[in-house]
Order: structure tokens, then sequence, then C-alpha cells
């Protein structure tokens, strides 16, 4: 039989079991996926028990559990045993457990408000500048540093170690708690040039050693499943559990096929990671002032990227015409998007304002009206308005980070959920001037697998080889710019949208 891996992939949507079948050796090895279990994952905002205060935004952990032991469970019946098992997720959010590992309460989401309030003195305290200098991150009003700034527990000093998901799911799943590197570098409380915690900020922030695990590189062993643990799945025999690149970019980008040196990627989910893969962080004052982030990857490499909002925007819009009683599904809503003008509306896709759920057509409305914009007020409109302006946010990113790293970039890489919105792909070459190769879907699970795969010895070599394989197992697909709209459109749709003036482009 051939070897199967399991990918526990989490997105802030969604959640998945997906198992991966290596089929072969070697250059001719291509791995086979099959989506064994899928989830919803929606966080619930808690009321406090007592007074007037805010609820909070959490995530629904015990509901995440069940659908991966479901999901596992079913793997194992179909697959009869697995090779090994990997978690990965979104990055930044985390569980506090005690001293016996218990969980202490439910995670907090990242879109919840809390570190609003200790921002501020947060950066007086330690500058922009001195937080960049060692963590090399963009500023995210969510990162991990400050919601523990912002969270009770931790501020009364309650004896507690923080689990990032993946390594908290991890430590369920083993008995075994550590926190993986790709994932523990989104913190800020990681030093991006040594790859290891840094004590000078953990001194800066006021935050105790004791609240972090011990790191571990992708392609550790972290332990084999407990054995109840392999009794609810059905399972007889041990099985291991692994550290992959548990941030999901960080696998995500392992499936990226990456067709030239220069080449840049999209992680297109939830949220869009718009990058470069580099060998060493770029710290610059100007990388800070661009607000580009340096996140650890797979084998020592660096994810050179900007955060943009993604079709978290798309998804929101949908939700809340849907929560208004209007049946709208996407492909009636892309449909119509196709019969507005391109361009015809822009605002910055990465406004705040966007974020947290709600209104999410009347937000884009107001951000259009507040710049001069038309404003967006069909279904059509407003779905054209956010393609456009997801398209011009990855072309601006890609420009930023392609000249902060002395890299002109050639060729755009897009991997995850989002290739499937061929409307999309297409804007993104047009916009950035530069072919697009779109694929594979499920880049976070075949990333997972493939780190997996290899730690276990069934897959050997770098980084090229696991992606070659990548190229053996995906039907790619091809985009070239120009069809749309020509540079200087998007030039003038830039200006509009950001306010700022931007050189004129030769694709």
């Amino acid at each position: 039989m051939n070897p199967v891996f399991a990918a526990v992939d989490l997105g802030a949507t969604s959640g998945r079991v997906i198992a991966g079948e290596v089929i072969g050796t070697g250059a001719d090895a291509r791995v086979e996926l099959t989506e064994v279990g899928r989830f919803s994952n929606d966080p619930v905002l808690v009321p406090p028990t007592r007074g007037a205060g805010p609820a909070t935004l959490t995530w629904d952990t015990p509901a995440l559990w069940r659908g991966i032991l479901t999901g596992l469970r079913e793997a194992v019946a179909k697959f009869g045993t697995l090779a090994g098992i990997a978690i990965d997720s979104w990055a930044v959010d985390y569980g506090l457990v005690d001293e016996s590992g218990r969980l202490l309460a439910l995670p907090v989401c990242y879109r919840d408000a809390r570190t609003a309030a200790v921002i501020p003195a947060i950066f007086e305290r330690v500058s922009a500048q001195q937080q960049y200098a060692r963590n090399g991150l963009q500023f995210q009003p969510f990162t991990t540093a400050f919601q523990l700034l912002a969270d009770p527990l931790v501020q009364r000093g309650t004896h507690a170690r923080a689990l990032l998901l993946p390594d908290l799911i991890g430590a369920w799943l083993t008995g075994v708690e550590r926190a993986e590197v790709t994932n523990a570098s989104t913190t800020g409380l990681f030093d991006a040039a040594k790859r290891t915690w840094s004590q000078e900020l953990l001194d800066a922030f006021g935050l105790s050693a004791d609240l972090l695990p011990e790191l571990i590189q992708p392609g550790t062993l972290l332990g084999q499943l407990r054995p109840a643990i392999a009794e609810q799945i059905g399972a007889s025999g041990a099985i291991p559990v692994w550290a992959t690149g548990s941030h999901d970019t960080a696998s995500a980008v392992v499936a990226v096929p990456l067709s030239t040196p220069n080449a840049a990627y999209i992680s297109c989910g939830t949220w869009s990671l718009v990058g470069l893969e580099l060998p060493e962080p770029v710290l610059s004052e100007d990388s800070r002032a661009a607000n580009v982030t340096n996140e650890a990857g797979v084998d020592g490499t660096v994810r050179y990227l900007k955060n943009v909002m993604g079709l978290w925007v798309l998804s929101e819009t949908l939700r809340w015409w849907q929560a208004q009683g209007q049946e709208i599904s996407l492909q009636d809503a892309l449909a119509e998007a196709r019969s507005v003008p391109f361009l015809n509306a822009v605002v910055d896709i990465d406004s705040p304002e966007l974020l947290p759920p709600g209104d999410m057509p009347g937000r884009i409305a107001e951000l259009a009206r507040a710049i001069g914009q038309p404003v967006p007020e069909t279904v059509g409109e407003v779905v054209r308005c956010i393609l456009d302006s997801l398209a011009l946010a990855y072309r601006r990113s890609i420009r930023q980070i392609g000249e902060l790293a002395g890299r002109p970039v050639d060729a755009v890489h897009v991997v995850g959920g989002g290739i499937l919105n061929a409307e999309l792909m297409q804007l993104t070459a047009d916009a950035t001037g530069c072919a697009v190769i779109a694929g594979p879907a499920e880049g976070a699970a075949l990333g997972n697998i493939l780190v997996q795969a290899r730690a276990a010895g069934v897959l050997a070599g770098a980084l090229s080889d696991l992606r070659q394989i990548v190229t053996n197992s995906t039907q790619l697909a091809h985009y070239a710019p120009g069809v749309h709209t020509d540079p200087e459109n998007w030039s003038i749709a830039e200006r509009a949208a950001y306010g700022t003036s931007t050189q004129q482009e030769t694709p």
C-alpha cells in the first residue's frame, strides 16, 4: 500500500482533514489528495456573565476538535492506516493552558477588538522601530504579543503557557507541548534573524519566558498519537504526529511550484498573503515603513510578505446579504459583477473598517464615498469593487516587496481556494503585468503532507524537489496579462484608491 498522511488544515472560516497518498518515488512521485472531512469554523460572541462589558469573539475549539476527530476517523476508515498526521492553521491566536495542560479559556479570535486599548501604551514602551529590528513583523493589531498584553489572565499573572492553535491541537493529540517556528514567527516575540524566541522583546513587553513552549522545526516528530485518541479514530497502531509548516501560509508556500527565482506568490484564501521566498529577512526602515513582514518558512527560508485582507471581504459580504434575506450565491454574484465596467470603483481593501464582521457592503460604500469614487450599490457593483480592489492590492504589494527585496518580480504563483475564482486570477495578471500561474487549490494541505512525507523518509530532497512533486500532482492554470485593462488604467485606479502617486511601470 502507498503511504497516506493526514493534513489537518484549519482556516479562519472552515477546517478540513485531507488525506494525501504518496504514489511513486523520487522525482516521478505524486500526491493524490482526498478530502475526508470538512467543517465550518465560526467564531462565537460570548457575553460576560456580569456587568455591561462587550462580548468577546472566541473560537469554538470544541467544535474544531470534534471536526478534526471525525475527519481523522474517516481517513482511517478509508485508508486503514496513516503514516502521519500534522496540523496547520491561521496564525497569531492561542489557547492558554494551566500546569496540568487544561485549557483555561476559549481562544479569542483575532478579529476581536480587545487589543485596541493597549496598543498605544505598547508603542510608548517599545517603539515600532525597536520591534521591527528584532521581529521583522508588519504592524497588525492582533499580533500575539498584543493579544497577550490585553489578556486578563496573563495580566493577572496566571501561571499558564500560550499554545498557538496548531500547537494546542498537537498537544491534545500527543500530550507534547511545543511551538513550531513558522507560526511562532508571527507572534511578535520571535527574533527574525536568529530564529529563536527574543528575550529582549519578552523583557520589553514585560512577558515571562515561561509563557512560551520550546521551539521545534518543521519535519520534527512531535510525538505519537495518544492511545485514547487512536482508539477514538479507529486506529489500531501507533501513528506519528509531525510538526509541519504549522502556519498555513508556510505550508502553502512549500506547495508553490516557483517557476523563476524572482517569482512572487499569493496564498489566496480568507486572507491573501502576497510575498517572496528569501534566504534572509529584510529588516530595513523602508521595509518597516511599508509594513512588510518577515516570517519563518520551511527549511530556513523567510516568507517576506504583506497581508492583504483577502476573500474575507467577499465571503462576509455574501453572508451579510444572506442574513438580510437576500439569497445570493457566489456564482450569481460573480455573474452580476461581470456586467459592471472594470475599475468602476476601487477602495483600499486593507482598510481597518473591513476587518470585523458586519455590514460589509455598507462599509465598502462608505469607503468609496469618502475618496470620491462611484458608490457601489447593486450586487454586481459591490462585487466588482471587491475583485478590482483585491487585484489592485496585489499589484501594489508585489511592486513594494519586489523593490524592497531587490527582486524584479517576473511571475506570480497563486495557491489556495481563491484560484477557483478565474475572474480574480485574470484581474491579478492584468493588474501586476505578470503571468499568473494558479494552483494547487489545496496548497496548505499539500505542503503539509509533503513536509510530513519527507520527515518520514517517504520523500527526500530540498524544497525544489518537493515542488517538482507539486507539479506532478497538480493541473496548473495560466493567465496572461493585458486581457481587460492596460497598465495606465491600473495606475490611475491606484492613485484613486490610495491617494498617492505611482511610477509608470513597464509590464
